[in-house]
């Protein structure tokens, strides 16, 4: 019980630092909730003669409950620019408001901004804001209200507190004082050889989901062990004066205790109200005068188009009514796969889902621990293989860029390799220039939060310093924590496939039969690649229970997002894309090869989803083998039943359930804006991580089924597709001659 206790006191010494010792108040005949004798006289001493300038004992209860009733004088209104200085009451009720002041202070001291060695202008204004508190001035009381107050719950995980932030940064005071908020983390650690510290400290960090040191990028995974406390000091204050008074406050505290705090205020971590109209860059303006063009463009036109006025098909390619029409057309193109729809989607469903567990990681929760004993179960691998729902999009990428490499090379005899590479820039590049735009130039300018520097600011920093990577696609090659919007790695590592595509089937269509085996060596090379970097240097692409941010990201790093790690699915796309091309139209599987398929395929596919299951267990420890062999085999058994489900409905074998539902007509609206989903998501995530201003509870289904989330992102998806993607979809088929009718093969399929 006395550990508690001195976990619960460093606790509080962090939260309510105070500049001075407090002053007992209190004598044997005072208490809070009654008066006695002494107090009325003391109060009513300062009466004169004439009664009608007295207090009444009435007047006296009224003013020492809340002196602002008094309707003719609202000093507290912030419109008028004098009244939140100082308060003009103090002179009438000085020692009603000191005694107020002392009892207030006395049980919740305020944090102390200029203790330390701190500037000379910080401690200036600190002693002002103390001064003033002192007088319960309403700019210095919303200071100090708006500074994070030691909690309830702190054993189930509720460490992180944001304060107010919006009561923060509104606050204006005397002598110029503005509010700044400051995010700090904390690192707690204890006395390893006691037992009893460990538990609390396992309790209060929530079991260790994430393993994480200050030191880590915090932009794309959470810091999960480091404390977010919320400090509102003034803004003439720097995060190393922050930084100097709080280690001024604790470090004389934990030296005998076993408790050791490390403290990080990074200076972008504070913040002071922002003033868009003047701090709007030229990038911004001429980003928002292009959507503007943009959409109007879309407008008119949708316009001409409606009205039938003759226009250049290049204008009319942007037309609304157009790509609209097109959108939500249920005519399925010739040649399509109709199964390879709703494997997008559902895929795509579980990326989605993947991406989300990941986001709520950012999220203070006021039972942050059973949160972590919930998601600490074995069907969390719906979460915890983010890795792979990627790798579909990889093999059906080979699948149907082979088949209709194939196709062409059957119908002319060549492949213009230029045409098949301009096609595929203009299918990507504007789509994804715009949303690089976005994020970058006006993201940062449309919300605001306690943690919105971290995940939107520092993002769009990135994107400054490095744009031109996305956009000649080796982002990829330049480290996680570096990328410009760190999920748009699979389009670079998609492009720069598809760019040594046309080697691998021209040598698999010219010589099967030596094709089939050097592409056989090269994806066995590829998985032997994964299973030894995986082993040797410590990596898990299975997010399992206490796994390190740094492991995250070097598993990122030397295997995730290289395409020589992603190249075996890639290569068993191809050998279906061709097998699908040659199969005869009139060839069907025997019952014995169907059901034997179905069996070998279902037992793989579950295997590598529910096989790591264990690794998701709360007291799960890291075996470099289980990671190894999860890493080279999990995508091959994952892909293993949607590439038979293509065979078997493609030759017209199987019609069973899940081929019927796959192929619903529904899911070609879906694949059109797959693309534009894959880019969406993560701005949208982070937006409402950036937003959030105060701890929420923790319900599973609650937190991850958001509608109003999943509602913006379908519609941020579909504007992005109607304003971009189809456009240039149109542009690309009118520059290269490719008629949208259906007697070309689409690739409206295709997976980018």
């Amino acid at each position: 019980m006395g550990t508690f206790v001195r976990i619960w006191t460093i606790f509080s010494l962090i939260g309510l630092l105070h500049a001075e010792s407090p002053v007992d108040v209190l004598t044997s005949s005072n208490s809070l909730g009654t008066f006695e004798e002494e107090d009325i006289l003391r109060v009513l001493a300062p009466n004169k003669t004439d009664t009608t300038k007295n207090f009444t004992f009435v007047e006296l209860i009224s003013s020492l409950g809340n002196y602002t009733l008094d309707t003719e004088k609202d000093v507290w209104n912030d419109d008028r620019p004098k009244a939140h200085h100082t308060n003009p009451h103090y002179d009438d009720f000085p020692e009603k408001i000191n005694l107020e002041a002392r009892r207030l202070l006395q049980f919740l001291p305020p944090y102390d901004p200029g203790a330390g060695g701190v500037s000379a202008e910080c401690k200036r204004h600190a002693d002002i804001f103390h001064e003033e508190l002192a007088k319960f001035t309403l700019w210095a009381l919303k200071m100090y209200d708006a500074t994070a107050k030691v909690p309830s719950g702190l054993l189930s995980g509720n460490v992180n507190q944001f304060g107010d932030f919006d009561e923060c940064v509104g606050v204006e005071g005397k002598d110029g004082i503005r509010g700044q908020y400051c995010l700090a983390y904390l690192q707690l650690d204890v006395d390893q050889s006691r037992p009893d510290l460990k538990y609390l400290h396992r309790l209060l960090h929530s079991h260790y989901a994430f393993r994480s040191n200050m030191t880590d990028p915090g932009h794309r995974v959470p810091r999960f062990s480091s404390v977010n406390w919320a400090i509102c000091t003034p803004a003439s204050c720097t995060a190393q004066d922050v930084k100097a008074s709080l280690q001024h406050a604790i470090s004389k505290y934990t030296a005998q205790t076993g408790l050791k705090i490390s403290l990080q205020v990074d200076q972008n971590m504070c913040q002071v109200k922002k003033e868009y109209v003047n701090v709007l860059s030229k990038a911004t303006i001429v980003t928002s005068l292009l959507f503007i063009t943009v959409f109007v463009l879309t407008l008119v036109a949708a316009y001409y188009d409606h009205c039938e006025i003759p226009a250049s098909e290049l204008l009319l390619s942007f037309s609304l009514k157009r790509n609209v029409l097109k959108l939500f057309s249920l005519e399925r193109p010739q040649g399509d796969i109709a199964v390879l729809h709703g494997i997008r989607f559902l895929n795509s469903a579980l990326l989605l889902t993947a991406h989300k567990s990941m986001a709520i990681f950012f999220i203070p929760y006021m039972n942050r621990t059973y949160m972590s004993e919930f998601l600490g179960k074995p069907w969390t691998v719906i979460g915890r293989a983010a890795s792979l729902y990627t790798d579909p999009f990889i093999m059906l990428s080979g699948l149907l860029t082979t088949y209709s490499f194939v196709g062409r090379l059957k119908r002319n005899g060549t492949l213009d390799i230029k045409n098949e590479y301009l096609s595929r820039l203009l299918r990507l590049v504007p789509t994804l220039g715009a949303l690089i735009l976005f994020c970058t130039y006006i993201m940062p300018y449309i919300g605001s939060g306690p943690q919105w520097p971290l995940v939107v600011d520092n993002h769009a920093e990135i994107c400054k310093r490095t744009w031109w990577r996305n956009f000649l696609f080796i982002h990829n090659y330049f480290g996680f924590e570096n990328m410009c919007l760190t999920h748009t790695h699979h389009v670079g590592i998609d492009t720069q496939l598809f760019a040594i595509s046309p080697l691998m089937v021209l040598l698999l269509y010219k010589s099967p039969k030596i094709g089939a085996i050097v592409l056989g060596i090269i994806a066995s090379i590829s998985t032997i690649l994964r299973f030894y970097v995986t082993y040797t240097k410590d990596l898990n692409n299975y997010v399992y229970y206490g796994t390190s941010i740094r492991q995250l990201f070097d598993t990122a790093d030397f295997s995730y997002t290289l395409p020589s790690h992603r190249l075996t699915v890639y290569i068993i796309g191809i050998f279906v894309g061709y097998l699908l091309r040659n199969i005869p139209k009139d060839f069907k599987l025997s019952i014995t090869a169907l059901y034997t398929g179905w069996t070998v395929s279902s037992l793989m596919f579950l295997t590598a989803f529910i096989g790591p299951s264990k690794m998701g267990s709360i007291d799960y420890v890291y075996n470099p083998i289980h990671a190894a062999i999860y890493n080279a085999f999990a995508p091959i058994g994952w892909c293993g039943l949607f590439l038979w489900m293509a065979i078997t409905q493609h030759t017209g074998s199987s019609n069973g359930i899940l081929n019927r539902i796959a192929s619903w007509r529904g899911f070609l609206v879906t694949t059109r804006i797959s693309y534009a989903v894959y880019l969406t998501q993560f701005p949208i995530y982070f937006y409402n991580v950036g937003q959030t201003r105060t701890a929420e509870h923790y319900e599973f289904f609650r937190i991850m089924i958001n509608l109003k989330e999943i509602i913006w992102i379908l519609f941020m998806s579909i504007v992005l597709t109607l304003l971009f993607d189809s456009p240039f979809q149109n542009i690309k088929n009118y520059i290269l001659k490719k008629p949208t009718s259906k007697k070309d093969i689409t690739k409206s399929s295709k997976v980018e």
